[in-house]
């Protein structure tokens, strides 16, 4: 019995070959890694005021003007200290309290009237609404000193010197013609059918605003009234102009007393107050920041 043996050659694995690096691929990390650079070169440049600001609060006065460290060698909470105890016999929690209160007031005035005019002239059609509208976008180009020595003056004759009237009247009487574009803007992309469905029902419109196109415009109201109230917080000429009594001063005014009449400027209480006025601010900011990211569609599913 004779067996037939059959071989075969033994056939040798096959390499796969190396895939070439594509030249765009390298062209697009290269842009990539130099945007990140320019995006952190961006960010330090913004950041360092504030990181100087953080770090010239903990440094004796002497050592804030001409130094060029951030960060000092030895810190000390001597600035912070002295905030507790005011500032010519005034408390600094009354510079605290009188700016609340004026950015407060800014910002409900704001809500109120800047809403209800925002309404009128995207809702109700009336007799030369166009060009009342074209008007009142047309005093965004008046710059606010043209309009300060009357105002003064009107102020003045009234006897509403150092008070908080000038300050707060116009924010009731909507002449923040911005913050009206930007809720006419938004109430005009609202459905037209959702008045319709109300005026069926018996609604108003004071019931149709109040009820529906408030709930729908929450984003707008939300990001006028962070606005608002960092501009009112934030403001230095009109209270500058208005205020006479330090009692009543804001906490931007209230910096200006840590200058003595000579001159001299106590640099570590300035710089401590003014970090510690950030802190309203951002925790302002921080409370209502998710609604500025609100669309109309979410804010109607909410409400």
């Amino acid at each position: 019995m004779s067996t037939t043996t059959t071989t075969t050659a033994a056939t040798p694995p096959t390499t796969p070959a190396t895939p070439r690096r594509s030249p765009d691929l390298g062209r697009k990390r290269t842009g990539s890694l130099a945007w990140h650079l320019g995006a952190l070169l961006v960010l330090a440049v913004v950041l360092y005021p504030v990181i100087w600001v953080l770090g010239a609060s903990f440094k004796p006065s002497r050592e804030i003007i001409g130094s060029l460290e951030l960060f000092p060698t030895s810190p000390i909470l001597q600035n912070f200290k002295g905030l507790a105890d005011g500032i010519a016999d005034i408390s600094i929690a009354t510079f605290f309290e009188n700016s609340l209160f004026y950015a407060l007031g800014s910002v409900v005035g704001i809500l109120i009237s800047c809403s209800l005019t925002a309404y009128a002239f995207a809702r109700i059609r009336f007799a030369g609404r166009n060009l009342m509208f074209s008007l009142m976008i047309g005093t965004l180009l008046l710059p606010y000193h043209v309009l300060l020595i009357p105002q003064y003056v009107m102020f003045q004759k009234m006897e509403l010197i150092n008070t908080y009237v000038p300050l707060l009247i116009g924010k009731y009487l909507a002449t923040e013609a911005f913050f009206v574009f930007l809720m006419v803007q938004f109430m005009r992309n609202l459905p037209k059918e959702l008045d319709e469905a109300a005026r069926l029902d018996g609604c108003g419109h004071l019931r149709i605003y109040w009820s529906i196109v408030l709930p729908l415009c929450r984003p707008a109201l939300i990001t006028s009234a962070i606005f608002t109230f960092i501009n009112a917080w934030n403001d230095f000429m009109g209270p500058l102009i208005y205020l006479n009594e330090p009692g009543k001063y804001t906490v931007s005014l209230g910096m200006m007393m840590f200058r003595d009449q000579e001159g001299v400027a106590n640099y570590g209480g300035m710089i401590a107050m003014s970090l510690v006025a950030l802190l309203p601010v951002l925790a302002f900011f921080l409370a209502f920041q998710r609604y500025l990211i609100d669309g109309m569609a979410t804010s109607g599913l909410k409400g």
